[in-house]
């Protein structure tokens, strides 16, 4: 969702829906309830489910179906669905798929897939946790360097908690306990820069939501350390996506519920589906089919014709594509002046 930090200006009076704060603040409570879960494992169940479950979220097929891919493909068919974003954001998206092109697939020849994929992992943590940081800058009103000294001891430490789970398999134990101390040494940081920083904080909200973004780095840095690796990924992808999905809701219930202003809301229309489950929906479904059967259909296209296979052309081509194509825009498609926020408005704050 949006990485931009988030600002009042360009709203537009007729949306009845609005981006409650308060909401977004809520979904900090899955940090206590994860915590809850590994202290119950731990000193009542000996550590059974930790056991049972998988080593790395990317191992379980249902979490890729439920977070992180759909909410991605929910904000490209948004983009993709209205012809005025298109037209807004042409040059911008041609650009960023002929550098795609460039530097993922011809710089694949060339640049080690180690450092493509550390590059790669530290976008989605920069993406994930300038989110939320953008959008509780709105309720915290840091001044600019307590914002940016928040903002980046939050991804160093997210970044190397990130290393340290989805690397681990291919780190020397040395190696994993030099990213595992330093994530430490960040995370402490953090906790500390956040008890100086709350002091510039106006209101009790806006301290709520500075404790919520560095308990959810040092929690998932404990849950981590304690080799919960599918619960230390649960919580901020959790909050990210249904963050995001606030967001996509907002702007097509304000845009598309009186009026279904394109194609595929004169469809969901048709068949009498709720406005504000169109993209949540068909994002699941899509995802759904593309994890499931894509590879599978697009080797299958290939060896009929070509005799040829590509390896996981959909699920890493393809989905990595509308990945970065992601992180990219959300950088900008919701800044004020943008035509997608005239539909947002927030409340709460």
């Amino acid at each position: 969702m949006v990485a931009q930090i988030i600002s009042f200006p360009e709203q537009k009076s007729s949306n009845k829906l609005a981006v409650s704060f308060r909401f977004l603040l809520s979904l900090y409570a899955i940090v206590p309830l994860c915590l809850l879960v590994l202290w119950l494992d731990e000193f009542g169940f000996n550590f059974a489910l930790r056991d049972m479950l998988p080593s790395s979220p990317t191992h379980f097929l249902l979490f890729q179906i439920l977070f992180g891919t759909p909410h991605i493909v929910a904000s490209n068919l948004l983009l993709l669905s209205h012809d005025e974003y298109l037209h807004a954001f042409k040059n911008k998206l041609i650009a960023m798929t002929l550098f795609i092109m460039v530097f993922f697939g011809i710089g694949s020849l060339f640049i080690p897939y180690r450092a493509l994929y550390i590059i790669t992992a530290c976008w989605t943590v920069y993406h994930v946790l300038k989110q939320q940081h953008g959008i509780a800058k709105a309720a915290c009103r840091l001044p600019g360097w307590a914002f940016y000294l928040q903002l980046w001891l939050s991804v160093g430490a997210g970044i190397f908690i990130y290393m340290g789970i989805f690397l681990k398999n291919s780190l020397e134990p040395e190696q994993a306990a030099q990213v595992l101390q330093i994530a430490s040494v960040l995370t402490t940081a953090l906790v500390i820069s956040t008890v100086f920083c709350q002091r510039y904080v106006p209101s009790r909200l806006g301290i709520y939501f500075l404790w919520a973004n560095t308990l959810l780095v040092a929690s998932s840095w404990y849950v981590y350390s304690q080799q919960y690796y599918f619960l230390a990924i649960l919580m901020p992808r959790l909050v990210h996506d249904i963050t995001a999905y606030s967001f996509y809701v907002t702007h097509d219930v304000n845009r598309h519920g009186e009026q279904p202003q394109n194609n595929l809301f004169r469809a969901a229309t048709a068949i009498r589906l709720p406005v504000w489950l169109v993209l949540p929906l068909l994002s699941f479904v899509l995802t759904y089919l593309l994890q499931a059967y894509g590879d599978d259909l697009v080797n299958l296209l290939l060896q009929t014709l070509f005799s040829t296979q590509i390896y996981k052309a959909v699920t890493l081509g393809f989905l990595g594509y509308l990945a970065l194509m992601h992180y990219y825009t959300e950088a900008f498609v919701w800044a004020a002046g943008s035509p997608l926020r005239r539909y947002i408005r927030f409340s709460g704050v």
